[in-house]
């Protein structure tokens, strides 16, 4: 049995992990979110791809759960003191993967070329693909205006509300071919939506053309984990986008989000009451632990999703 999962940054690499412990590397696809991705300092910077494979690779900063473990940041203290743009921390050993990607895309490789490599580099077993080899661009719209993703994320710190959210170049931008290849994969099994933030890092890949239809008529049956758990997102501004969109910081409103998309849906043990509420819209609802601290969790999240899902497919 093949297995698909979509996933964004920190949240949705501890799932990516516990899969990936408990799958063969030939029976997984990862597809990360690129909406995030921008050109920063000359360096193309794919923040989502990168926390994923730093993960899968085991040298993930483990404090934060992105960048690398053992970072230096010579470099950084070198341009703030040369006045240079240091509100987007680069690491030492982060900043040859960004060197090393944007000089291979310049030569004409694609995305999925160069996060293949370097994934492999970083001893990656499981195949990681990014949604998209376009350029697709999160926009964030604001009561002051629009912002590029990580000016509102990393820069102003989530510090404005958010009226909508738009993904630029979507409409032109295809799926990778890793993505096409799971998707028509006679035997993949199963679909998996890890815990990420809806708006920011699952809605770019539903963006695409054909992408939603693409999964929704895929005979796999499709499961998202709630990324809210008793009312807050365990990471992210999930919930206070929620809020600011009109939004209840419900699991079942994620659930109603995704729509149709869904044939499961899975909430922590602290939820139990919403579980009608999703059952009302036609989603088959279970209860789980899905709070990550350890590798243990994590794998334990990744079976009951399998499960989960074998058993909606019957």
């Amino acid at each position: 049995m093949k297995v698909l999962a979509l996933s964004g940054g920190v949240g949705g690499a501890k799932l990516a992990l516990g899969l990936a412990n408990v799958l063969a590397p030939e029976d997984l696809t990862i597809m990360t979110n690129t909406g995030d991705d921008f050109t920063h300092l000359g360096l193309r910077i794919c923040p989502d791809l990168d926390t994923v494979m730093y993960t899968l690779a085991g040298i993930a900063n483990p404090d934060v759960g992105w960048g690398r473990k053992d970072e230096s940041w010579d470099f950084m203290k070198s341009l703030s003191s040369i006045g240079g743009e240091d509100w987007f921390q680069l690491g030492d050993r982060d900043l040859a993967i960004h060197v090393e990607r944007t000089r291979r895309l310049s030569e004409g490789e694609s995305l999925s070329e160069v996060t293949a490599a370097l994934s492999s580099k970083l001893g990656v077993r499981h195949a990681l693909v990014p949604m998209s080899d376009d350029e697709i661009a999160t926009v964030v719209e604001t009561p002051e205006g629009e912002l590029p993703f990580q000016h509102y994320f990393v820069r102003d710190r989530c510090d404005h509300h958010v009226n909508a959210v738009r993904f630029d170049g979507a409409d032109k931008a295809a799926l990778s071919p890793g993505i096409i290849q799971a998707l028509a994969d006679p035997d993949l099994g199963v679909i998996v939506i890890c815990p990420s933030n809806p708006f920011l890092s699952v809605d770019p890949l539903l963006s695409i053309p054909g992408a939603r239809a693409a999964l929704k008529n895929s005979p796999a049956p499709v499961v998202a984990v709630s990324p809210i758990v008793g009312g807050r997102a365990i990471k992210g501004p999930t919930a206070k986008m929620m809020t600011e969109m009109g939004m209840p910081t419900t699991p079942s409103s994620v659930a109603k989000h995704y729509g149709d998309l869904l044939d499961g849906f899975i909430m922590d043990e602290v939820d139990g009451l919403e579980a009608l509420a999703v059952d009302k819209l036609g989603i088959n609802a279970i209860l789980s632990k899905t709070i990550m601290n350890t590798l243990g969790d994590k794998m334990h999240l990744a079976e009951v999703s399998l499960n989960f899902a074998l058993g909606l497919k019957g």
